[in-house]
């Protein structure tokens, strides 16, 4: 109820605030296990992105978040999860694991945090690792704008989500070099289709 709440509630922050617009609805499999994996530039992306999907979406989310008394609160019934930053949590990658085995959508920054400039970061080999784990396809979201919020002048800069094609790790799970470079190649998927718009 609060998910499906908040998820109208961002969607008219957005479209009449941000101007926000969408590319790609066509793009995202109606059923089915899915990774959803996006760049990361600011609070504001989890939201965007979440609102927009056609599906409920679940956040693999910093454990410091649940630390904090409303967001807490929001996120937990928001279908997020913890994840401890900095280390391979296996709990969350077994509760990752657990949720696309049940053909939910699962919602991951490649990169593992936020990059405040803009500049994506290199991928975290998670993705890949969780992918190959679960033959979940990888649903690669480019972000625009939201690094402009409030800042460098952009204030409220107009924003846009653009869906990509869905991408499939076929090489071998144990190979740590193949999961390396699969997530980087969601990354660099993200990187092209976000390119034309960064000037805009």
């Amino acid at each position: 109820m609060l998910y499906h709440l908040l998820k109208i509630l961002f969607q008219i922050l957005f479209r009449l605030v941000f101007r926000a617009s969408v590319e790609g609805r066509e793009n995202i499999p109606k059923d089915g296990r899915l990774i959803l994996a996006a760049n990361h530039m600011s609070d504001a992306d989890p939201p965007l992105i979440g609102c927009f999907f056609t599906r409920p979406v679940c956040y693999m989310a910093k454990e410091e978040l649940f630390e904090m008394p409303v967001i807490g609160f929001i996120i937990r019934h928001c279908y997020s999860f913890p994840v401890h930053r900095g280390a391979a949590d296996r709990a969350a990658i077994k509760t990752a694991v657990t949720l696309l085995k049940k053909d939910l959508v699962l919602g991951i920054f490649p990169e593992g945090t936020r990059a405040k400039n803009g500049h994506m970061r290199k991928a975290e080999a998670g993705v890949g690792l969780i992918a190959a784990m679960t033959g979940a396809p990888v649903l690669p979201a480019a972000i625009v704008g939201t690094d402009r919020i409030f800042a460098n002048g952009g204030f409220l800069p107009k924003l846009r989500v653009i869906y990509g094609k869905p991408m499939t790790f076929t090489g071998n799970r144990k190979d740590k070099d193949a999961l390396e470079a699969f997530s980087q190649s969601i990354l660099d998927e993200i990187a092209r289709m976000k390119a034309p718009y960064e000037n805009q």
